[in-house]
């Protein structure tokens, strides 16, 4: 029988399977204990980081956001995630990849460097699974989503921000327009596309399907998980959480926070009922550690991101994935 590895895992764990004991305070900070590793042999899921915050129009620090959902990861690895009770490991091979690598000083090498990272874990044939940053990061990685797996790709976009303000400039680095250049390139479809939790407005959100705040509110998590569904059907889709989808109350560590958002309640609920979606890539961008309070924004968003995690288990078990 093989001994169980007490303490880092993440560099001591031979193969990409299940879980190590840890102390929760202790040991290297990879997300959820997995695998530190550039091997992608085997992977069905990488996990990596794209610690950019270049592009932020109001509060700069999220480049600081992977470091930080890695540390909020560590209860999570502890037990048996909730309410999933299951091991997600034990089927699920994970490895977290590191972060992207990036000039930030040559601005315009950033796009093609996170395409090119994202391009060669994507033709291992694993999932990505990846942390921001600013919300950027996404545009970059919706362009190899679409060669992988073609264009256009519907878009489930949780954030306070609708993300489609006009920009027609090439290289410019907003991360407020990145979904309106990816309609215009054909990216994503907006009629099979849906954004949940906006409260910011514009004059043309370029024929999205928005679920904003007030109606999820108003309408209830499970009419909005049914709409989701509704919208999507089977189409592959991105899915892309900006943890500011959130409420401030729940989430105050982020660049550019608006009152009236989800609670982590509503978030979870939603995303832990998304197994019958063909999802193809996730991330989770936007965390901010230096205007957090007690780690609850990292922690939320760490929790999503293990939500994501046991969705993906769960396809592959069922052969799905």
């Amino acid at each position: 029988m093989t001994d169980i590895i007490k303490g880092d895992g993440a560099v001591r764990r031979q193969g990409l399977y299940g879980s190590s004991i840890e102390n929760t305070y202790a040991g290297v900070l990879s997300f959820m204990r997995r695998n530190y590793s550039r091997d992608l042999s085997g992977a069905d899921v990488v996990v990596s980081g794209i610690p950019l915050d270049l592009s932020t129009t109001f509060r700069s620090g999220a480049r600081m956001g992977p470091q930080a959902i890695r540390a909020a990861s560590v209860q999570l690895a502890e037990l048996k995630p909730f309410p999933w009770g299951f091991d997600p490991f034990d089927d699920l091979a994970v490895i977290d990849y590191g972060d992207c690598w990036f000039d930030a000083h040559n601005p315009l090498t950033i796009k093609p460097a996170i395409i090119e990272h994202a391009r060669h874990i994507l033709a291992s044939g694993a999932k990505m699974l990846t942390f921001g940053g600013d919300h950027f990061v996404t545009y970059p990685l919706l362009i190899a989503h679409a060669e992988k797996y073609g264009k256009p790709l519907a878009l489930l976009h949780f954030d306070a921000h609708c993300d489609t303000w006009q920009d027609d400039e090439p290289d410019s680095l907003n991360h407020g327009t990145m979904f309106y250049k990816a309609v215009k390139e054909g990216l994503i479809d907006p009629a099979k596309s849906v954004q949940v939790g906006i409260r910011t407005w514009n004059d043309d959100f370029m024929g999205m399907n928005v679920l904003d705040a007030p109606w999820v509110h108003d309408n209830g998590v499970d009419a909005t998980i049914a709409r989701i569904k509704e919208v999507i059907g089977d189409h592959p889709v991105y899915l892309t959480f900006d943890i500011d989808c959130l409420d401030p109350s729940a989430a105050p560590g982020t660049g550019t926070p608006v009152p009236g958002g989800l609670t982590s309640a509503q978030a979870l609920k939603i995303v832990r009922n998304l197994g019958d979606l063909n999802i193809v890539g996730m991330d989770v961008v936007e965390v901010a550690p230096a205007y957090d309070q007690s780690e609850v924004t990292a922690i939320a968003a760490a929790h999503l991101a293990c939500d994501m995690l046991c969705l993906m288990r769960n396809k592959k078990v069922a052969g799905t994935l």
